[in-house]
């Protein structure tokens, strides 16, 4: 009987009035996202600070919005009574309930479930075709009420996909978010929330709220102009880019380091250490701008969490990462020295002096020259003990560039001593292997480890070390960094891509090989490293969209690392890709198209092939466009996150990875290579020839000397 006259309403409705002037009662917080996009859309929202009143005030067929205030706190008020449901039916008004404290007929717990990885699925076909049932929608930390109900329309539930449940609700526990009981539409959670807590992809959580519209105030083509976003990408898809737009977004992402409060300051070691703890966990609340912000003397943390909080907020992590230290460095000096700012590069310098000198990453036996681990640089504060050679390279290379743009030779012992020791712990065939641990160097000292036959085919780990041996040859023209590089290239590009080992992806394995292609090339420009180069450029551009993003694409089985995602409670439960199969529209600016960016510039540069160049300017454009930007959350305004979806234009994918997921920053791998690469395309220098004058052969002989002879 209600929906009959809910029909006979929405005809009177529609033909006596616009839909946008149509009245609407509304009990709830007055800074709730739904009531204040209802006033911006026009409608005559009759606000009350009481349940009863408002249905009271409602006339026939009525829409109203019963909305509790104070989430994810319980709203006493909401006392959704039978008496109350008695009006609602004789009035045939048209309802939304959120987040009742008390539902008559509904068995409401009284614990309240607090989600984390859950994402809401569609759970049925009445928001047509462009949401299907099994669609993904993220609602982001959201509080539910526990109920048992029959037909939901949205459930919340751990599930693996890209944008769908791709095993569906099998495996996982369900809790329902939105359901029809009695004609009222009710959500178990903040559904109204979806601004503050940046809910998406924001076409899909339109779709939901159009549905929800239609449903309570009529009409089948409810359109709603700019849908509100906190955080949202600097520019369109198709929106011309003006011509400072790239500067733009070197200032705006070298202002995000401390903007986004990541400088250690003695005022909050004790709380930086108390969320850092042993380093397995290293999360905690955002750092706020009452934080005093350093210098760079102690440090800088490594960026956010891929957690959103329910108010749009996002954990940090508290960890003291060596690679993060040498890449923000450079990053600051570059920006600080296209831009003039004085300051940047005084941080850059401090943050080279805490990495090498203050801090204990090159501290005890990596510090004594009678070391077998003399040289080497500890992973992070809490894990000084363990080398990752991709982390060292990285290091040493923001080493390297910071050191070119302050114009200080300071650091230059340091960076030999990295690249020699990192070399001398290389096997006779150019790989180290994944992970060392220090008390296994010293026992068996590093001369074992360079007879190593290891053979580790996986460039991610490997190849921009490569990248540093051939740099420091480049300088020395010692010929064993040359010798093992090469063998190591040829043993890498004969295995490809069968046997090639990946982890998030096949892609940020070929944004990584192409780095030290392009420096072979640049000290031996053979018909052979330019074939390698040309391929692997080929291959990677081959997924390059007309918007500039490179597309994710995983590899086989035999070379996976990580866990495969065979059933819902595998996600969340390993380090992985954002997407579940390939062709699905996501680009990675953590382990991909970061790293491509810069590798890119660096083949064209050693090229000038037209093809390499048109490829890195799209790609930068890219990058300039998907730029964070946002006044209600300074810390992510110049930032840029780990996933994007870049057909729906939105930042978006599967956020399965447990450390690293879509919505993470890192002031090292991503943001640093984004804005250096920007710097040098900005000032038409690349990096090999920004360093080429480096003056590190004068002291280089006699460390060789030493280090590959003691």
């Amino acid at each position: 009987m209600i929906k009959l006259k809910w029909a006979v309403c929405w005809l009177l409705l529609a033909a006596c009035s616009g839909i946008r002037s149509q009245e609407v009662f509304f009990y709830g917080h007055t800074e709730n996202d739904l009531y204040k996009l209802l006033v911006n859309e026009g409608f005559q929202v009759r606000h009350f600070d009481d349940p009863l009143d408002a249905v009271n005030a409602a006339g026939e067929g009525k829409p109203v919005f019963l909305i509790a205030k104070g989430y994810p706190e319980r709203d006493p008020l909401m006392q959704i009574t039978g008496d109350l449901l008695k009006k609602i039916e004789d009035k045939a008004l048209r309802v939304y309930v959120e987040y009742p404290s008390a539902y008559e007929g509904l068995e409401i717990g009284e614990t309240v479930l607090e989600t984390r990885l859950e994402r809401g699925v569609i759970t049925s076909d009445r928001f047509g075709s462009s949401l299907p049932p099994m669609s993904l929608l993220g609602l982001h930390h959201s509080h539910v009420l526990p109920v048992a109900v029959d037909d939901p329309l949205i459930v919340l539930a751990k599930v693996v996909g890209f944008d769908k449940a791709e095993f569906g609700l099998t495996d996982t526990e369900v809790h329902p978010a939105l359901f029809e009981k009695d004609g009222v539409l009710i959500s178990t959670t903040g559904l109204t929330n979806f601004q503050k807590g940046r809910y998406g992809p924001i076409s899909s959580i339109e779709v939901v709220w159009k549905h929800i519209l239609s449903e309570l105030v009529g009409g089948k083509d409810i359109q709603i102009g700019d849908w509100p976003q906190d955080v949202k990408p600097a520019y369109q898809k198709d929106t011309p880019l003006p011509a400072s737009a790239r500067l733009t977004s070197i200032e705006k992402g070298a202002a995000w380091y401390e903007k986004g409060n990541f400088f250690l300051d003695s005022s909050w070691r004790d709380t930086w250490l108390n969320y850092q703890g042993d380093g397995t966990m290293p999360v905690g609340p955002p750092v706020t701008s009452e934080y005093t912000q350093g210098d760079g003397s102690m440090g800088i943390l490594e960026g956010h969490t891929s957690t959103i909080n329910y108010d749009g907020t996002q954990q940090y992590r508290y960890w003291m990462r060596a690679d993060v230290q040498g890449e923000a460095s450079m990053a600051l000096a570059a920006a600080g020295r296209l831009l003039g700012d004085e300051d940047l590069m005084a941080r850059s310098a401090n943050l080279l002096d805490f990495l090498f000198e203050t801090s204990n990453l090159r501290a005890d036996e990596k510090d004594n020259p009678n070391s077998a681990s003399y040289g080497m640089i500890g992973w992070a504060t809490t894990h000084p003990y363990v080398f990752y050679a991709d982390d060292n390279a990285r290091t040493l290379l923001g080493a390297i560039g910071a050191s070119a743009y302050l114009n200080n030779a300071e650091w230059d012992d340091e960076i030999i001593e990295g690249i020699l020791a990192n070399f001398r712990l290389t096997g006779k065939k150019g790989f180290q292997g994944e992970r060392l641990a220090e008390a296994e160097v010293l026992e068996a000292g590093w001369q074992a480890y360079g007879n190593r036959d290891v053979v580790h085919v996986s460039p991610h780990f490997e190849s921009w070390m490569w990248a540093c041996y051939l740099w420091l040859y480049d300088k020395t023209g010692y010929k064993p960094l040359l010798e093992k590089t090469k063998e190591a290239i040829r043993i890498t590009m004969e295995a490809y891509p069968n046997d090639w080992l990946w982890g998030s992806s096949m892609q940020m394995q070929r944004a990584r090989m192409i780095l030290p292609l392009a420096w072979l090339v640049r000290v031996e420009n053979t018909e052979e490293n330019r074939q390698w180069l040309d391929l692997l450029v080929s291959e990677i551009i081959k997924y390059q969209d007309e918007s500039g993003a490179i597309r994710e694409e995983i590899g086989g089985d035999k070379g996976r690392r990580f866990k495969a995602l065979n059933s819902n409670s595998d996600y969340g439960s390993d380090e992985g890709s954002l997407i579940f199969k390939n062709g699905e529209p996501a680009s990675c600016l953590l382990y991909t198209c970061n790293f491509a960016l810069f590798s890119l510039a660096e083949a064209a540069a050693a090229t000038q092939d037209e093809k390499y160049t048109a490829a890195v300017n799209k790609l930068s454009d890219f990058m300039t466009r998907v730029q964070a930007t946002s006044q209600t959350h300074p810390d992510l305004d110049g930032a840029w996150f780990r996933g994007f979806d870049y057909n729906r234009w939105d930042y978006w994918a599967s956020n399965s990875d447990i450390g690293w997921g879509t919505w993470c920053t890192l002031t090292g791998w991503i943001q640093s290579w984004i804005v250096t690469t920007q710097v040098q395309l900005e000032t038409g220098e690349s990096f090999w020839e920004l360093t080429g004058a480096s003056g590190v052969s004068k002291q280089a002989e006699p460390l060789i000397e030493k280090m590959m002879n003691n």
